[in-house]
Parts: structure tokens; sequence; C-alpha cells
């Protein structure tokens, strides 16, 4: 293997990686019920097939921006997602993806787990007025 196969070849590996080590992060900055909302749409996403691994970090990247944008600007959760969380995330998928299979119960728990977000807003907005 020429060392421009091997450069290739460590770049893809670790390429990635970094980009997702760098998009947790930014999760983790986000406020609570930002990140809760944000993580329970990237549960969601895992069951989406990627056409490439930079499609994939990309997803995840403009989630992370849309979310550190709204959570700057003070934007329900609500008004980022919709009525129908699940609608959403395919949606938002379809732009990076094939798509995939989604079971029932992963609808259900990302629905629950945005309400339980979603609810934290007025719990976030009471504490800062």
């Amino acid at each position: 293997m020429s060392d421009a196969e091997k450069s290739g070849l460590i770049s893809k590996v670790i390429g990635p990686k970094k980009r997702w080590r760098a998009y947790k992060g930014r999760v983790k900055e986000l406020p609570e019920n930002y990140r809760t909302a944000l993580e329970a749409i990237e549960r969601h996403l895992m069951h989406f097939v990627p056409t490439d691994a930079d499609s994939n970090a990309s997803m995840f990247e403009d989630l992370a921006d849309l979310f550190e944008q709204a959570a700057v600007d003070g934007t329900p959760i609500r008004e980022i997602v919709g009525e129908d969380p699940v609608e959403f995330v395919e949606t938002f998928a379809q732009n990076y993806s094939e798509g995939g299979y989604v079971p029932a119960r992963a609808r259900k728990q990302l629905t629950d787990d945005i309400e339980r977000a979603a609810g934290q807003d007025t719990v976030t907005k009471d504490k800062t007025a």
C-alpha cells in the first residue's frame, strides 16, 4: 500500500470520528431541553442508512447548527420540530440518506422525548423570567 493510499484510508477512518466528537461536544453545550430534543432526534436518525460517512456527518452538523441557533434565538422546540417530530426527522433525513426502517417503538420514543423536552421550554422560560 502506497503512502497516498494509507493517508486516504486513515483520513476516512479518523475524519468522521473527529467530526462526530466535535458534534457531540457541541450538543453538550446546548441548554438541557434543546440537548434532550437533539439527542432524541439523533437516536431516531440512527435508523436511517446514510449514503456515505460525509453525508452522515453533515446531517448531524446541520442538526447541531439548527438547534444552536434556536437556543440562541429562544425558539421553542415545538417551533423547530412541529407537532409531529417523526415527520420532521424523516423529512430532515431524506436530504441526507435513502432512508431506512424505523420501528414503531422508536417513533413513540422520539415523540415522548420531544414532548418531555418541549415541556422543559416553559420551565426554562419561567427561570429566566
